[in-house]
């Protein structure tokens, strides 16, 4: 490939290139000193956390990670969660929780994040390519 540009008439992306294609194959892969594509070493592979306070990261399971994002999502949410705003005005929003997209997802996985943040009555929906 020599060159690519968007289509400025395009009314789906007016114009601006999808980063996806470049950046997902650096997710899994690196380029090495030979100029071979090789997993990445710094690709984490299993679940961190670091409990408050502490200075140290522990290696943990996805038995207790996924219970434990959830638990955390629903407090947040139950704790944040508007029906209506200072109007009256019925608005079924949580503005304590954000999403951040990913140009690593298709479109059919980010169709689901969406749907799941909107389930939530998250409203702060943003996209990386963007920054």
């Amino acid at each position: 490939m020599v060159f690519i540009e968007g289509d400025p008439d395009s009314p789906i992306n007016e114009g601006s290139l999808c980063p996806k294609g470049a950046a997902l194959p650096d997710v899994y892969n690196i380029i090495d000193k030979k100029r071979k594509r090789v997993p990445n070493p710094w690709r984490l592979t299993e679940v961190l956390y670091r409990a408050p306070g502490s200075d140290k990261w522990e290696v943990k399971d996805w038995d207790w990670a996924i219970p434990e994002i959830a638990k955390r999502i629903k407090k947040t949410r139950d704790e944040h969660f508007e029906e209506k705003d200072a109007n009256g005005v019925t608005v079924n929003r949580c503005l304590a929780i954000c999403q951040m997209g990913s140009a690593n997802i298709n479109n059919e996985e980010d169709y689901l994040v969406n749907k799941l943040m909107r389930s939530l009555g998250v409203i702060d929906l943003d996209h990386c390519a963007r920054l």
